[in-house]
């Protein structure tokens, strides 16, 4: 039987069952098609492309244009898994109209499922609004990386009893705004654990512990490809880097040799 989109439904679905999601992200055709082609539940175009793609220092200097022109390539490379785009700093903060106008983009120009944006309680007005407007919002609390300045740092958050008791009151607050899912990010296993059991819409950790009912990664931190910095959550499943560049030194050095192209690579007249 051939596989069926991955829907809303679905995945509330595999909540319901005890069955985990898997999300990770991409940013080109080639990377979601591969990612799409071995059944991954969802894929997000990750603002992270401004950090492992264009080269920014963080998320924040992310515009609407670089999202969505990441997003159209995804979209050309995806058949089964649902598609979220990520809302950049700015895109949805001024306000509610200036929120539903920019998801709307990622939906009717890019042709994303759904939009992801950062933030808890304060944010849960905008979730319902752009949800109201039939938009599906995925949200996304913890460590917000386009505030993290604001939260000290890209530092665990939820360590003590006030800011734990906040994480799981945002949660409460975006399941009831209509959010289809959550996005956990350095939070402490039992609070992600606690949040997970408190809502309805299924939970994705990021550096939150095995509780959540799905996993996310930066394709290109699991990958080996972005030398920066690896995240204490990231388990590196390749090292690509290092063979990638070992590869481009074998080209440079065949084609100032004249060993490349060889009579296999060339056209007889």
């Amino acid at each position: 039987m051939e596989r069926a989109k991955t829907t809303i439904s679905s995945l509330r679905g595999k909540k319901a069952k005890g069955e985990k999601i898997t999300m990770l992200t991409a940013y080109d055709f080639s990377t979601a098609s591969m990612i799409d082609a071995v059944g991954v539940d969802t894929i997000l175009v990750g603002d992270s492309l401004g950090m492992v793609v264009l080269g920014y220092d963080s998320t924040v200097p992310v515009t609407m244009d670089e999202m969505l022109h990441h997003a159209k390539a995804v979209m050309r490379g995806v058949k089964f898994s649902f598609v979220i785009g990520d809302m950049p700093f700015m895109s949805y903060n001024v306000s509610r109209e200036e929120a539903i106008r920019n998801a709307g983009r990622f939906i009717k120009e890019a042709g994303c499922d759904a939009v992801k944006l950062e933030g808890g309680t304060e944010m849960a007005a905008t979730v319902k609004a752009v949800v109201d407007a039939g938009i599906p919002v995925c949200g996304h609390i913890g460590l917000t990386p386009q505030t993290a300045t604001k939260l000290g740092g890209f530092r665990l958050q939820g360590k003590d009893e006030k800011t734990a008791r906040a994480l799981v009151q945002s949660a409460r607050d975006l399941d009831e705004a209509g959010a289809f899912m959550l996005v956990l990010e350095m939070v402490p296993e039992s609070i992600a654990a606690e949040i997970t059991k408190a809502v309805s819409m299924p939970t994705i950790g990021i550096g939150a512990g095995p509780g959540c009912d799905g996993q996310v990664l930066v394709t290109n931190d699991l990958l080996g490809l972005y030398e920066k910095f690896v995240p204490k959550f990231v388990k590196q499943y390749l090292k690509l880097a290092p063979m990638i560049k070992e590869a481009l030194s074998a080209y440079v050095s065949d084609v100032q040799a004249g060993t490349f192209p060889g009579p296999e690579h060339t056209f007889k007249g």
